[in-house]
């Protein structure tokens, strides 16, 4: 895997490296817990300027989406590793168990587990709001 497509390992491994080596150290589970949570709402926020019913505020006009997504996993990961958990192995339980409780959803489902390849590219502009939303006059 190249650094511009990490795994979800990959991911545990930079942040674990990072804390490591450039960082203090690990900040406590609960700690960690808030920041997460902080870093949820940051991304909340932009989200609902940008793309809901409120207009964007000139301040949030510059923040980068991807930036605050990237927060969210940083923390999710360095969380991860405190507790144990490897994301990639929880990942394919998860979906294991959505394609099996979900299977029959919709007719035209199939029952299989194996998921088609996920779409990289966005349709419209990445980064962009749709036509008409998420942005003052």
């Amino acid at each position: 895997m190249t650094s511009d497509s990490p795994t979800l390992a990959d991911v545990q491994a930079q942040v674990d490296e990072w804390i490591t080596t450039i960082g203090v150290r690990y900040f406590s589970e609960l700690t960690n817990m808030a920041i997460l949570t902080e870093e949820v709402g940051e991304l909340a926020r932009i989200m609902a300027r940008r793309y809901g019913d409120q207009s964007e505020k000139p301040s949030d006009a510059g923040r980068d989406l991807g930036d605050e997504m990237a927060d969210v996993l940083w923390v999710l990961a360095a969380l991860a590793n405190q507790t144990g958990v490897d994301l990639s192995e929880a990942f394919r339980r998860n979906l294991d168990k959505k394609t099996q409780r979900d299977a029959d959803r919709l007719p035209a489902r199939s029952t299989s587990s194996s998921m088609p390849p996920m779409k990289t590219t966005c349709t419209s502009p990445c980064g962009t709001a749709p036509a008409g939303r998420g942005t003052s006059p």
